[in-house]
């Protein structure tokens, strides 16, 4: 039996959350096409008869601008030195630029096992992956570099095959019916931030947080769900409610179809949308919001 811990690091919006629930087979952490999406390190669980193996998923590396951004980033840094091994998850169809060589060679650094997933190559044609991989190694990155896609489930068996050789032996750390540690009011949360995300694209910035103020199951089996959806601009407010409601009750409605997917059971969904001007900077609202440094 082998069992470890694998750091999931890189990039802002390089895959890293994708791969990692393609990985586990279980949504434990959201996505959307928005960089900075992870706020903080979910655990996703695999266990095999032969092996167990426990993600750990970051937020993505990229320069903090309020207090908020400083906290993930130290999340970030924290995790990657925790490990058995590190997985830098690097968006292959973006190519390879010096700040991610520097950033590869930072954790190298570390002298904690390392490997490169190359992601995202299904969006790409296959004579760039080879001359980015030659790049890395010709700049002094003495790791494996594995191409994959999450999208197309390319070559995730071979990754799961390789970073369960790298696990060193033991027994399970973690009981084999878990998938996350994150309880399911925290996914359900997620759930509804990751809709959002998804829904307003660019018109709403990351200053989105998600405050369930209740979260019961009825005796007939229906859970009741009451939460805020926190800005940090009144116009922000006007866009995420929309004309006449219409922009909350539709995204509401694809958060309430996920929720009710996740826990298995029907879902009465209330939602509030509330201004929090400047949140991610002020620490009682970060740690009101669940954000505790």
């Amino acid at each position: 039996m082998r069992s470890g811990f694998v750091g999931v690091i890189g990039k802002a919006n390089a895959g890293k959350s994708t791969l990692v629930n393609v990985l586990v087979g279980e949504k434990v952490a959201i996505v959307s096409p928005k960089p900075q999406t992870t706020r903080d390190a979910i655990t996703g669980v695999l266990t095999k008869p032969e092996y167990q193996i426990v993600f750990v998923d970051t937020p993505g590396i990229y320069k903090a601008k309020n207090r908020l951004s400083d906290m993930m980033l130290k999340t970030a840094e924290t995790t990657a030195k925790d490990v058995d091994f590190l997985l830098y998850v690097h968006d292959g169809h973006g190519g390879v630029a010096d700040s991610d060589i520097s950033l590869m060679k930072k954790y190298l650094s570390e002298n904690i096992p390392m490997a490169i997933a190359y992601t995202k190559i299904d969006i790409m044609q296959k004579e760039n992956i080879l001359a980015d991989v030659k790049t890395l190694y010709d700049n002094g990155i003495d790791c494996d570099v594995l191409p994959v896609s999450a999208r197309k489930y390319t070559n995730i068996g071979k990754l799961e095959a390789y970073l369960a050789e790298k696990m060193p032996e033991g027994d399970k750390v973690i009981s084999e019916d878990i998938v996350s540690d994150k309880s399911e009011r925290f996914m359900v949360s997620e759930i509804m931030r990751e809709k959002l995300l998804l829904k307003f694209g660019q018109e709403v910035p990351h200053g989105i947080a998600i405050v369930i103020n209740t979260f019961n199951r009825q005796d007939n089996g229906v859970w009741d769900i009451n939460l805020d959806i926190v800005c940090e601009k009144p116009n922000h407010k006007a866009i995420i409610i929309g004309k006449q409601g219409a922009a909350i009750k539709e995204v509401s409605s694809f958060a309430r179809k996920d929720m009710e997917k996740f826990l298995g059971a029907k879902v009465f969904l209330t939602t509030y949308v509330k201004v929090k001007e400047d949140w991610r900077n002020r620490p009682n609202l970060l740690k009101d919001f669940g954000y505790d440094e």
